[in-house]
């Protein structure tokens, strides 16, 4: 089929865009598996309908101002991208198609300063305690304060963890059987620190030389997939300088961070550093990929049965085509009893920003998820990002139920130490 795309005025990214715009053949099974079409039923917040309006608004037959309001409540879950039988690179269109429209919105002075406190904040963890711990105070207000607001507030623990800095090196116990870069992380360096330290213990007790680099910094997911492009760039060309080459593999242990390092071809497409980003991507892995490839050293069991309910992250499961290694771990470990939520494969609502930026389809996301926990009877949730962990403990607890939310890497880590 021809396209009327002007591929040759979009820039480095044209091409992408208008690949994946003509493999969509319009056939609707993405409605059944898209979070917002789930909850709003309108043809134009589903994947079908948001790929015909970035056609029309790319082909000047559509303002962007009119395309904005349908594609601004994308979670950019990817959802749809496993259901599809075309094979349509919906996460890649929505991604630059972002980059590329952002700088010619014309957004409210409010919505300016709402998105630079976000991309100014969250990728620096010594900006972002400073910001919670301010919104502790906040949070003495948050009767009175609007909903876009509270959203936040209601994110952020009662108490922060104290501070854990990380190491530049973590050997290896007994034999050497690898050797790893690991990324760090933003939000959860401050939300939840033991994320880091379980992960890097367990990689330890199996033979595996960690090296943190010090000067890496934040993957550049959040800037990319807001459309702040030409910020997703500096953040990802720092990192490609960052990680050292003579390592086995790049270790994440958050869906959305590894996802991220991923779309490095993407984001680097057109540009100079396009074949370093392409040796790079090859090397990152999700931490239970790796460990599940290398051979787990079998943990001792649990001292009690424990029925656990294991949350596919969007950025695993659809992004990245992760879901049974998570599970062959949670497997190992003698004593658990892995439970599967229905609507699995639908996203809880975090999505990155988008319980900040869209609170409302957010919190209704976050609480059917919550529910269909509660329905397994699980004891414990275990999952692999740190945004869903902050989003079901969040609507867990507003539906009065304290059931502890874990890691994967951190139950793990729980087995080898008894």
């Amino acid at each position: 089929m021809q396209h009327k795309i002007p591929v040759s005025q979009l820039g480095p990214q044209g091409e992408i865009m208008a690949h994946a715009i003509e493999a969509c053949v319009h056939c609707g099974f993405c409605l059944p598996a898209c979070p917002t079409y789930t909850v709003l039923g309108e043809e134009m917040d589903s994947p079908r309908g948001r790929i015909f309006l970035m056609k029309e608004v790319l082909e000047g037959g559509l303002n962007l101002e009119e395309a904005t309001p349908y594609l601004d409540k994308c979670l950019g879950c990817v959802g749809c991208v496993t259901a599809c039988p075309s094979g349509v690179a919906y996460g890649e269109l929505i991604s630059t198609f972002r980059g590329w429209s952002e700088p010619k919105r014309q957004r409210t002075p409010f919505q300016k300063v709402f998105r630079m406190a976000i991309q100014e904040t969250l990728p620096y963890p010594s900006r972002f305690r400073t910001a919670a711990t301010l919104g502790k105070l906040g949070k003495l207000m948050q009767p009175v304060l609007p909903q876009f607001l509270q959203a936040p507030l209601n994110l952020l623990p009662d108490e922060l963890p104290m501070a854990q800095p990380l190491p530049e090196v973590i050997p290896a116990e007994g034999a050497r059987r690898a050797k790893v870069a690991f990324l760090a992380g933003c939000a959860q360096q401050v939300l939840q620190p033991n994320f880091n330290w379980a992960t890097l213990r367990v990689l330890a007790k199996n033979g595996v030389e960690v090296v943190i680099p010090k000067g890496q910094g934040c993957c550049g997911a959040l800037s990319m997939h807001t459309g702040e492009r030409e910020r997703a760039l500096g953040f990802a060309r720092n990192n490609l300088e960052a990680f050292p080459p003579d390592v086995d593999a790049i270790i994440t242990n958050a869906a959305g961070c590894g996802s991220g390092l991923k779309e490095y071809h993407i984001l680097f497409h057109g540009e100079p550093e396009s074949a370093l980003a392409d040796g790079f991507v090859k090397k990152v892995k999700d931490v239970s990929v790796f460990l599940a490839e290398l051979g787990l050293k079998e943990p001792p069991a649990l001292k009690q049965p424990l029925k656990v309910a294991y949350h596919d992250a969007c950025h695993l499961a659809h992004a990245q085509g992760v879901r049974a290694e998570p599970r062959k771990l949670l497997k190992s470990i003698p004593g658990v009893e892995l439970l599967e939520i229905a609507e699995g494969e639908l996203c809880c609502g975090s999505a990155g920003t988008y319980n900040l930026e869209q609170p409302a389809i957010a919190a209704t996301l976050g609480e059917r998820k919550a529910r269909n926990i509660i329905a397994t009877g699980a004891r414990l949730i275990v999952t692999g990002n740190i945004g869903c962990f902050t989003q079901i403990q969040t609507h867990l607890r507003k539906l009065g139920k304290e059931i502890p939310v874990m890691h994967t890497l951190e139950l793990l880590d729980k087995a080898y130490s008894g």
